[in-house]
């Protein structure tokens, strides 16, 4: 099925990948021009089934093959290292959750638009890696797969982070669909240098599939599932995350 990449370089691979999830992003962002003020529900149903994406993603398509790769040690320390490198990045750079306020180091001179941005970008790096990892390992199936999961969550996602930027009083509707396509654009080069490092470094590939599940989990455990249970709302955002995980599922199984 996959013939048409074969003669492709892992690095064009990987650019591809990031270039895909960061249009659907874009694709989510300019919803908001449609649908500019969805309820918390509405938002906390997106990013469950964006939770759920994630999780099924970080199995089928980086632990599991991994595992295969090179086995269970080098994915478990890519695991560990992928989450410790995510929780001391959040402590560290300063960003703005319009729910819990700001974090990281104080940066009172950022403006809270740019705080914000910085937080969905420390979100959706993960994301970037994943794919270009994916891209760059040589197993197209899974690569698509994750391609094909992450843009697709990137979609609701795209639209919640617009959408709260708008809520929030960050500006024009069309400057919230710029917040929300900014923010994406991150995962391009981090999907160029999830590629690069596994095709230079070919027995790095089981520790850089840890490591994009690692952080991915992180953000799933330490951003996500807490911001959509906030305020009874956990239900809903109970049957988008197993709506999202169905989903992946059966990409995983189609797409084989």
């Amino acid at each position: 099925m996959w013939v048409w990449a074969e003669g492709l370089a892992p690095w064009l691979l990987g650019l591809l990948g990031g270039l895909a999830i960061t249009f659907l992003n874009t694709v989510g962002a300019l919803l908001v021009f449609l649908w500019p003020r969805p309820s918390a529900r509405a938002l906390n149903v997106m990013l469950g089934f964006a939770a759920g994406v994630m999780l099924t993603a970080s199995f089928t398509s980086l632990i599991l093959p991994g595992i295969r790769e090179g086995g269970l040690l080098p994915v478990t320390v890519g695991l560990a290292l992928g989450a410790a490198f995510l929780s001391v990045t959040d402590r560290v750079v300063p960003h703005l959750h319009l729910e819990r306020g700001r974090e990281g180091i104080h940066g009172e001179r950022i403006r809270a638009v740019w705080l914000f941005i910085l937080a969905i970008t420390l979100h959706n790096m993960p994301e970037g890696l994943a794919v270009g990892v994916g891209m760059g390992s040589g197993h197209l199936a899974q690569g698509v797969q994750l391609v094909l999961a992450i843009g697709l969550q990137n979609i609701p996602e795209g639209l919640a982070v617009a959408a709260s930027a708008l809520a929030a009083g960050m500006g024009s509707t069309f400057y919230a669909g710029v917040v929300g396509i900014r923010a994406g654009l991150v995962e391009i080069p981090l999907a160029l240098v999830g590629a690069l490092a596994v095709e230079m470094a070919r027995p790095l590939l089981p520790y850089a599939m840890g490591f994009a599940a690692g952080a991915m989990l992180y953000v799933i455990s330490d951003e996500i599932i807490p911001e959509t249970h906030r305020q009874g709302r956990e239900r809903l955002a109970t049957w988008g995350f197993l709506a999202g995980a169905v989903v992946m599922l059966v990409l995983d199984v189609a797409l084989a």
